[in-house]
């Protein structure tokens, strides 16, 4: 499959960095995934490089880069919006316009794409870390749990207890007010998880809710935030094969159409 790649798309994430190669019809034929390296330029062009070695490219493939890292992208034919590319990308994916909610590293983004791919309107929270991975990723980290852990005990826990706080640092603290008081892990787990699809549910109402309502990003692994995502908004939520994906597939797809 790799040997017929036709394209490239290279997301610089702000936590991970994914690239994508697709075939002649667009199909994902290839991909990679790290974590995001400091040096961004290094990494982005061994990744570009390791792409073209599994193509068995002799001559160049057409590059579109995205992401917060693209400008650090040398090589790139284009350089292109999150907003553009996820939008193509969960189109190309699923098959159908909706809103697409993506929660990535450090922000999320709000889609809403009509019925031939294209973006109607959007809306981004990069100012704060609540709402996105990295909220989760540090009350993981102060409760000695894994992300997988913390879904199963969200899902398992049929009440919660309310954060207020929606500061990251400051729920960090509230988090250790909470414990020695003695509230229960699993309501303290739920309660956070509730925040911040509630963060998230707010994004996709100031962007207006088309469905059906797809999810992407690396959250969207973590089965409780999927559940209350749909929750939250009145919507079942669709998964792509690829959540982590949709940007660089996207990116593929617009370097594929020249």
């Amino acid at each position: 499959m790799s040997r017929s790649l036709a394209a490239l798309g290279l997301d610089a994430g702000s936590t991970t960095t994914k690239i994508v190669g697709v075939d002649g019809d667009g199909v994902l034929a290839w991909h990679q995934l790290e974590p995001m390296d400091p040096r961004m330029e290094a990494q982005a062009e061994r990744l570009v490089t390791a792409a073209r070695q599994a193509a068995g490219a002799a001559g160049e493939l057409p590059l579109v880069a995205t992401g917060y890292g693209r400008d650090l992208v040398r090589g790139a034919d284009r350089k292109v919006t999150e907003i553009t590319c996820h939008g193509r990308g969960i189109f190309a994916a699923v098959g159908h316009g909706g809103t697409l909610v993506d929660i990535g590293g450090q922000d999320s983004k709000v889609i809403t794409v009509d019925d031939r791919g294209r973006v109607l309107n959007f809306a981004m929270n990069d100012k704060c870390a609540a709402g996105t991975g990295r909220f989760l990723e540090v009350v993981a980290q102060r409760l000695k749990l894994s992300l997988t852990e913390l879904s199963d005990i969200a899902l398992s826990c049929p009440e919660e207890v309310a954060i207020s706080n929606t500061c990251t640092v400051f729920a960090e603290s509230e988090i250790v007010s909470l414990l020695a008081r003695g509230r229960p892990i699993d309501q303290i787990v739920r309660g956070l998880h509730r925040s911040l699809v509630k963060r998230v549910g707010a994004l996709a109402k100031s962007a207006g809710i088309v469905p059906p309502v797809m999810l992407s990003g690396g959250v969207a692994r973590s089965a409780a935030v999927a559940i209350m995502v749909g929750e939250q908004l009145g919507y079942p939520v669709e998964l792509p094969n690829q959540p982590q994906l949709m940007g660089a597939f996207g990116a593929a797809l617009i370097a594929l159409e020249g």
